[in-house]
């Protein structure tokens, strides 16, 4: 477990263990790095005035690295990669067409998209240019294609847009947000054998026990 109270240490984690700071704590295991954490309740702390100086969207995950603040489950994957380059994470720069494309694909129009569907809105066709997906259905496809092309999102290695394209396809099959299709479920089972989703699912679960 790379968890950590040393007040030494030069990477913080702020997160709630039933939040989508399960993403980050995925990505945290993968770079294996010692981390203090700090965890944040929804109603009381994640709102107070200590906590939006951190983050002013008084929202959970977010990451100081040497002070340096990050948020937002994507830039903290692909800014950990980097940080952290030698556990592999990130494609070679020239290489990184598909890693950059599917990892914000899934920030931007696959979110969106799964939180309209959530919400039962429909987007009428004259308003879909001003959006950032096409509509539910065509983002899936397109998603499915992502995800069954090669062995990984970006190739033929696993790379920190596995961990945050994953995370969606994961919880997408599970709670119903994402059709069970083959290429889903493929792609699901194969990263929820690694050893760190492992331990960050443990480490979260055990948190969500103590809390009740």
């Amino acid at each position: 477990m790379s968890v950590t109270e040393s007040k030494q240490c030069e990477l913080i984690f702020y997160t709630n263990p039933a939040s989508r700071g399960q993403i980050a704590r995925w990505m945290l295991e993968e770079v294996g790095v010692e981390y203090r954490q700090i965890l944040l309740d929804y109603d009381q702390n994640m709102k107070a005035d200590e906590y939006l100086a951190i983050n002013p969207m008084g929202k959970v995950p977010a990451i100081s690295h040497n002070g340096k603040i990050v948020t937002e489950c994507a830039a903290i994957c692909a800014y950990l990669a980097d940080a952290y380059p030698e556990q592999g994470l990130a494609p070679k720069l020239n290489e990184r067409a598909d890693y950059y494309r599917w990892l914000f694909f899934t920030s931007g129009p696959v979110e969106a998209a799964i939180i309209d569907k959530a919400r039962n809105i429909d987007i009428p066709d004259e308003h879909k240019r001003m959006v950032g997906y096409a509509g539910y259905q065509q983002t899936v496809e397109v998603l499915a294609q992502a995800v069954s092309a090669n062995p990984y999102v970006a190739g033929q290695h696993f790379s920190a847009a596995d961990v945050y394209v994953g995370s969606h396809v994961i919880w997408g099959i599970e709670f119903g947000s994402l059709p069970k299709r083959p290429e889903f479920e493929d792609y699901a089972a194969k990263l929820k054998t690694r050893a760190a989703y492992l331990a960050a699912k443990e480490i979260d679960a055990k948190l969500m026990s103590e809390q009740g």
